[in-house]
């Protein structure tokens, strides 16, 4: 194994972790409103999509240990999967960071569709009403800390750690 890649295996693992502990000391970490200060990570992939898979670990991890069972584990990852990915396919369509951060938050907003389904089945949550609470607790989350992300890669320059 090469050192780059335990390198981008060993960032990974950090981000998961880092994502489990970030959500767990989040008041509001699941159910219909959700302010995961751990959803920050998710821009992570704006600046280098080798990222990917800790923030997707991350969220699986945290919904199987504290989720709402299997279901929360399947839609929570699947929606994580589908945003990240959609933004990892725009890293060289979109090459302006500011606009991918902006992407990334409009693809992570409009994919919690995936989570109020999951919660209307699961806590049969009313789907409309689900989706509005879900999808904007997202979009102020990740709005926030979107130049957060921005800042922080100005210092640490996440593209260029792994």
């Amino acid at each position: 194994m090469t050192n780059n890649r335990i390198k981008v295996i060993t960032a990974n693992a950090i981000i998961t972790a880092l994502y489990v502990a970030l959500s767990f000391i989040s008041p509001l970490s699941s159910g219909a409103i959700q302010f995961r200060l751990s959803e920050s990570l998710n821009h992570l992939v704006v600046f280098n999509r080798k990222l990917l898979w800790g923030v997707f670990a991350g969220v699986v991890v945290f919904n199987l240990l504290f989720g709402e069972g299997p279901l929360d584990v399947i839609f929570g990852g699947a929606q994580t999967l589908l945003a990240l990915l959609l933004t990892a396919v725009l890293e060289k369509k979109v090459p302006n960071i500011k606009a991918r951060l902006v992407l990334n938050t409009l693809f992570f907003t409009f994919s919690m569709f995936l989570i109020a389904l999951m919660l209307t089945l699961t806590a049969e949550l009313p789907f409309w009403f689900t989706y509005l609470t879900t999808a904007l607790s997202e979009l102020i989350i990740m709005s926030i800390s979107a130049p957060v992300m921005y800042f922080i890669d100005k210092n640490l320059h996440f593209s260029k750690q792994v």
